[in-house]
């Protein structure tokens, strides 16, 4: 597959809970390798439903989804796992292993891949000194702050250099100084090949990326 290629194509894609009426209706969604787009909207408008979708942890109600070249409504639940481990995701809630230290949340994904800890210990050292957290890497989840897990969950998410990032409201709790600075890490990410969502509320940050943006309105996605 060539980098100007969608890796993410959604056509048509709805979604709706229970009987309830439909979060995202008629989606039509394309994704080039490489891309970077902001995702917003106003609370409420679906961005998070999106993003489920796109980790394929909820399946369309109708619609089509194809990803890395593969449709994923003929996808087999014994190839699942490979498709999830090209995507990276920053959570809302975190979600890190309260009886791992930070070093070894971030180290994670790249145990469960079958490095060797002498693979991969300088990347995550590298990684804990981006997000603010060199001093912090024998310390675990329950005495940290919000903010500092939400840098835990981010170095995570990144440290397999994923084919796909999607973020949730990855600098909802950091200040100004820290949110530019992960937005670098998320730019130097793309530098090398990662495609990007990073769903969010902070215009400033918008501003200062000059990305494309997506906006979700009324369970439709709009390219500005």
């Amino acid at each position: 597959m060539s980098r100007t290629s969608a890796i993410v194509s959604l056509q048509n894609v709805g979604l709706r809970y229970g009987k309830g009426r439909e979060v995202l209706r008629d989606v039509n969604l394309d994704l080039e390798a490489g891309s970077f787009h902001f995702l917003t909207g106003p609370s409420g408008a679906g961005k998070t439903s999106l993003l489920r979708l796109l980790f394929l942890t909820k399946k369309p109600t109708r619609g089509l989804i194809s990803m890395f070249g593969q449709d994923m409504a003929t996808l087999s639940r014994r190839n699942l796992p490979k498709i999830r481990r090209r995507i990276g995701v920053v959570f809302q809630d975190f979600r890190l292993l309260d009886h791992l230290t930070t070093y070894e949340n971030i180290a994670l994904p790249l145990r469960v891949a079958g490095q060797k800890p002498k693979d991969y210990r300088d990347n995550v050292h590298e990684l804990l000194n981006w997000v603010g957290l060199a001093d912090y890497a024998d310390v675990y989840p329950p005495v940290l702050s919000g903010g500092e897990k939400q840098r835990v969950a981010i170095a995570r998410a990144v440290i397999t250099q994923p084919d796909l990032l999607l973020a949730d409201e990855p600098t909802g709790n950091v200040d100004p100084a820290m949110a530019l600075r992960l937005l670098r890490l998320f730019a130097e990410l793309n530098k090398f090949g990662t495609t990007i969502i990073i769903a969010t509320h902070d215009s400033h940050l918008i501003a200062k990326a000059k990305r494309p943006v997506l906006m979700l309105n009324d369970g439709q996605v709009e390219h500005r």
